[in-house]
């Protein structure tokens, strides 16, 4: 009877350790996707409307987009420097060519940089000061006639 006891209760732990890792598994994407927002930038050509993910905390800004395999058209991460100040990101471990916006506290484009080169370790700097990097797939920029200058309308830039 003992022996019993002791396999039932081995057998409940372990069917409730895989529904918690089963449960983290379903949560984890919808727990990112509750960070998503919308951000618009507006150029002469219109307003272009993304959904963005959020880098607010030290682990987020650290990961970014590494890992990933893909970033669909219209997808991106928005990463959070306040306060404004000079920024220097990298391409390690980042598998997809990804273009990135620099923007200043007004929400004003600063920089872009353009088509940058996967899995590389070289730095890529704001070139000022900047409060947020908006990372894009790369070829949005020229696909939308996104400039230095143009202005970005999301609640990290001025409550806007």
């Amino acid at each position: 009877m003992i022996f019993d006891r002791v396999a039932g209760h081995r057998l409940l732990v372990g069917l409730f350790a895989s529904f918690v890792l089963l449960l983290g598994v379903i949560a984890g994407p919808a727990a990112r996707a509750a960070t998503v927002q919308p951000l618009e930038i507006v150029t002469k050509n219109g307003v272009h409307v993304f959904s963005v993910e959020l880098a607010t905390t030290e682990e987020e800004k650290t990961t970014g987009l590494m890992y990933r395999k893909e970033l669909p058209d219209g997808k991106g991460m928005l990463f959070d420097f306040s306060p404004e100040q000079q920024v220097s990101m990298w391409m390690k471990n980042t598998y997809v060519s990804l273009d990135m916006i620099f923007i200043r506290a007004d929400g004003r484009i600063l920089r872009i940089a353009e088509n940058t080169e996967p899995l590389s370790t070289k730095i890529i700097s704001s070139g000022g000061l900047a409060k947020g990097v908006l990372e894009v797939v790369a070829g949005t920029a020229q696909k939308y006639g996104i400039q230095p200058g143009d202005r970005v309308a999301h609640p990290l830039f001025n409550g806007k």
